[in-house]
């Protein structure tokens, strides 16, 4: 059986240190990260099977949610969460990112070990065709296909989705869902609008007509564009 590689995401030294040994000693490949920058390094560059990951990376960092749902809709891989704080809200948010199990700390090492095995053994990655995006519709949170947006649209410190003629919501912004879309589908047409290149039915210097509906083009985005949608 292969080796099995598996990055920890851990602002404590300390822990990091004692995941590593327990990882070791069990024949696990170990990379560590302090914060989520050096993490999207490593994701971006290495071999990975799994990310423990802590929910809190520290101060002036990006918190452990935010960067699970990156590595569930950017990279695809299954993820543990850590926590000191096993509370309600807690729970509630990261269920939210879809993780493959979270562990509150302190835990044994039987637990630990058990838990990794389980979600490498459980994780199915999406194919191309079957990749989301989570986002609110009203007070549910559903899985919306990418296929199905026909463009995307910034409102502050949230993200409108419009697909299936309804409107969908998630905290993000431009720049975030940027990293996660497929750039051979998504186009940013200006500094608030993300467009589906499949679904733009006409357009010209100014504007775009995506199922019906005007999306504007900023001269900023206009060039790159251009050369994106004659491709």
């Amino acid at each position: 059986m292969p080796t099995k590689h598996i990055l920890i995401v851990e602002d404590d030294i300390l822990n990091r240190r004692l995941y590593k040994k327990v990882l070791i000693e069990n024949h696990y490949n170990v990379r560590e990260a302090p914060n989520s920058l050096e993490a999207n390094k490593i994701l971006d560059s290495e071999p990975v099977d799994l990310v423990i990951l802590d929910i809190h990376l520290g101060e002036n960092e990006i918190d452990g949610v935010s960067l699970g749902r990156l590595i569930r809709d950017k990279y695809h891989k299954p993820f543990i969460y850590l926590t000191a704080n096993q509370t309600k809200d807690i729970i509630n948010e990261v269920d939210i990112t879809t993780p493959s199990s979270y562990l509150t700390k302190p835990f044994k090492n039987e637990e630990f070990l058990a838990s990794i095995v389980v979600a490498m053994h459980q994780y199915q990655p999406a194919s191309k065709s079957e990749q989301t995006v989570t986002v609110k519709d009203g007070e549910y949170t559903l899985e919306l296909a990418l296929e199905l947006i026909d463009y995307i649209e910034s409102a502050g410190n949230y993200l409108m989705y419009y697909a299936n003629n309804k409107i969908y919501k998630s905290r993000n912004t431009i720049k975030g869902i940027l990293e996660i879309l497929p750039s051979d589908m998504f186009i940013q047409t200006h500094r608030a609008f993300i467009v589906n290149k499949n679904k733009i039915t006409k357009h010209n210097g100014k504007q775009l007509i995506v199922n019906g509906h005007v999306v504007p083009i900023s001269k900023t985005f206009l060039q790159s564009q251009v050369e994106q949608l004659a491709s």
